[in-house]
């Protein structure tokens, strides 16, 4: 088969790979292109290594079959990098973190939710070790944790073309000790945990109860701190929330910055889904954007769940993506659990309430008709959620523990002076109850 033949049914070997694995199914499929087709073997290029290691990992079996069904013989399909440029910079296919090529900062839809978090892991990929060490990042699953752990490694890797980093989750880390111990190696496995850049662990709660690899993990942030390496850990609660972990080590996770990220509101849901649909080359309209962020309100891999049906249903149909197409996709589908209480559900309850915006609360205006509307938040935020004083201070501009604790001091002293004051409370407070049961 010739080349020119190759490229002749190329983009049906795309658009069947796409049919046939759509929760993988990319926007920059588009770009791939066919090297060439030998003894049975189909060579794709791809634009960058990220996109070749994710597509061996998540989509060769889709391409393999999509091959076959279009060329009617046994092919095998292999991904390589078309150009060479990165290999030039220090980094091959091999070489370096394996990072999801969706998951850049470009592509991360930042909210009151996540401001902090999103913040703080720009600083650190611009200057690792220098301005938050550790970076503790926790929340929900699904909320883009790990999203950020591998945009920070991404934008690192660019600013600091030598930057040596470890990425891998806690589990990993965890069964690589094991493994280094029963082939008596540890020696080799602190090598390689100790001597990098940048240590990056996802799920660090999966040390819980585990005394010997608690014990290893603790020297080996010890020695990466001391030589002022960079530390980034995340996991679904915050560090003394974690069972069965040494408080030394819960010590450690607190010396840097401790942030949490919530679940998105409804507008960054929105714009969530958009993004999301954009990487799929879906075109979606502002009323089935909408839609999807009122049916999938829990997490964004329900959202990414949503638009996996919905693509699916469009890409095997040829129909174009209506409301009533994504209702009928979605239907049962997505169930409804209890929304947990967040720092945006409150704002959103009080700037209504007090006619006043969300910028407004986070600029430096001191105002009373701006203060006291800052304050109830800080107040209520402080009260009804788990959130630190830094962190219920972070959704407002920055502002440092103190001032959270000035303004609960303040409402608490109106609160207890003003009868009407303290009826409004409570009347805030029976809104945001209804607000997330909505």
């Amino acid at each position: 088969m010739t080349v020119l033949k190759v490229e002749d049914i190329f983009s049906d070997v795309l658009e069947r790979a796409k049919t046939l694995d759509p929760v993988n199914a990319r926007k920059w499929f588009d770009e791939l292109q066919p090297l060439h087709f030998d003894a049975g073997i189909l060579q794709i290029g791809c634009p960058d290594h990220t996109m070749a290691e994710f597509l061996r990992q998540n989509s060769k079996a889709a391409f393999t079959r999509a091959a076959q069904q279009i060329t009617g013989h046994l092919v095998s399909v292999e991904f390589s990098v078309i150009d060479g440029h990165k290999s030039q910079r220090g980094h091959t296919a091999d070489a370096g973190p394996k990072l999801h090529p969706d998951y850049t900062f470009s592509n991360f839809v930042v909210g009151p939710c996540n401001r902090l978090a999103h913040a703080s892991s720009v600083a650190v990929s611009r200057s690792p070790g220098k301005n938050y060490n550790p970076l503790f990042l926790y929340g929900n699953s699904g909320l883009g944790k790990t999203h950020l752990l591998h945009a920070i490694c991404r934008d690192a890797r660019q600013h600091y073309v030598n930057i040596t980093i470890q990425i891998l989750s806690c589990e990993d880390f965890v069964n690589r000790f094991i493994s280094a111990i029963e082939q008596g190696n540890l020696p080799g496995f602190q090598r390689q945990f100790r001597s990098v850049d940048m240590l990056v662990i996802d799920d660090i709660q999966f040390l819980r109860e585990r005394e010997q690899s608690q014990e290893e993990f603790f020297h080996t942030f010890n020695s990466l701190y001391q030589n002022g390496k960079q530390i980034i850990l995340s996991a679904d609660c915050a560090p003394a929330e974690i069972g069965g972990l040494e408080d030394r080590l819960i010590s450690r996770f607190n010396w840097g910055l401790v942030t949490r990220i919530d679940p998105p509101s409804h507008d960054t849901r929105v714009a969530i889904v958009k993004k999301k649909a954009n990487l799929r080359g879906l075109d979606i309209s502002e009323q089935v954007a909408d839609y999807i962020a009122k049916k999938a309100h829990s997490n964004i891999r329900e959202i990414e769940g949503a638009l996996t049906a919905i693509y699916a249903v469009a890409n095997t149909t040829g129909t174009q993506v209506t409301l009533q197409m994504a209702k009928a996709a979605l239907d049962g589908q997505i169930e409804s659990p209890t929304k947990q209480l967040s720092i945006t559900d409150i704002i959103e309850v009080v700037t209504a309430y007090y006619s006043v915006r969300l910028c407004d609360l986070q600029s430096k205006k001191r105002s009373q008709s701006i203060t006291l509307p800052r304050q109830v938040c800080m107040f209520l935020a402080r009260n009804l959620t788990r959130h630190s004083l830094e962190e219920v201070g972070g959704h407002f501009g920055g502002r440092d523990h103190t001032t959270v604790m000035h303004a609960c001091d303040k409402i608490e002293e109106l609160k207890k002076s003003d009868h009407k004051f303290k009826a409004m409370l409570a009347e805030l407070e029976k809104k945001i109850a209804q607000q997330i049961k909505a």
